[in-house]
């Protein structure tokens, strides 16, 4: 069954209730043998259009990772990306902002980490935890020392919003596209991977107490989800939501809307001009 790209994506104006949204859909493969090999068969795609994406050179593909402790977010980076030449794709993780960060407008420390015009950049969380775990615990607004006026709680979050949307629209018309991933997890399968992450000694260093902390505000968390993706969700930045509770079916079908996406760009190799051409004849006969 081919994966279509369209079936997770979120339309622009849409407004999203997760409820309604499945954790779980019917497997792309059919053994753990079939899934190996389509994933393969997906890296290996990935592999071969990374070099012409980077001697293209005209696109930057940015790819943004969001979803509760233990969605799979980083094994999803890790098994769909292990083709790509680490030269031309960086990844970048953002937790707790620094002191410094907090010095600046939200967006200055992930904007410092943007993909050059040729590269893949990928983003493990990013500046929407700034309207997903900011908006759960808005207390933490204090520590960025803003403004009184900026605080108006009837504007604030669209305003953030807006600043994410125009930010958005300025790196598209700037070559950058962005994809940008919402692991959907139901709540019951988090359970599963936590017990898993205090079961099995070696996973024991992926657990700590705040993310039992967290999960208590989960019906927060996914009004504020609701409410991110139905508000940026644009045509130029799209908002997928990728089932998650099978960590393998996820990996496939992000792996498909990467492939899709850089085949959309209609990229190709540098035509070389007829004096370069001659160039090259000379140095070949030197040879």
């Amino acid at each position: 069954m081919k994966i279509n790209s369209k079936d997770f994506r979120v339309r622009p104006g849409e407004k999203i209730k997760l409820k309604e949204w499945p954790t779980i859909v019917p497997p792309f493969y059919k053994s753990k043998k079939q899934y190996k090999k389509l994933l393969e068969e997906h890296v290996e795609a990935l592999s071969s259009l990374q070099p012409l994406h980077y001697a293209s050179g005209r696109y930057a593909l940015l790819l943004i990772f969001q979803g509760m402790d233990a969605a799979g977010k980083d094994g999803a980076i890790r098994h769909v990306m292990s083709g790509v030449n680490p030269q031309g794709c960086e990844v970048f993780g953002f937790k707790q902002p620094s002191a410094e960060e907090l010095k600046h407008d939200f967006l200055w420390r992930t904007t410092c980490r943007l993909p050059e015009r040729g590269r893949i950049g990928i983003f493990n969380r990013s500046y929407y935890e700034e309207v997903l775990v900011v908006r759960v615990h808005p207390e933490t607004l204090r520590e960025q020392g803003l403004p009184d006026e900026s605080l108006d709680e009837k504007t604030f979050w669209e305003d953030r919003y807006r600043s994410i949307i125009d930010l958005e629209e300025h790196l598209h018309r700037n070559g950058t596209r962005i994809i940008k991933f919402y692991l959907h997890l139901s709540k019951e399968e988090q359970r599963k991977r936590f017990l898993e992450r205090i079961d099995e000694p070696d996973k024991n260093w992926k657990f700590s107490l705040a993310d039992i902390h967290e999960r208590k505000y989960w019906q927060h968390y996914m009004k504020a989800f609701e409410a991110c993706l139905s508000s940026t969700s644009t045509p130029h930045a799209h908002w997928y939501v990728v089932p998650a509770d099978d960590k393998e079916n996820a990996r496939l079908i992000i792996s498909q809307i990467v492939l899709d996406a850089l085949d959309e760009l209609k990229m190709a190799y540098p035509k070389i001009t007829e004096k370069r051409r001659q160039e090259l004849k000379t140095i070949r006969s030197q040879l």
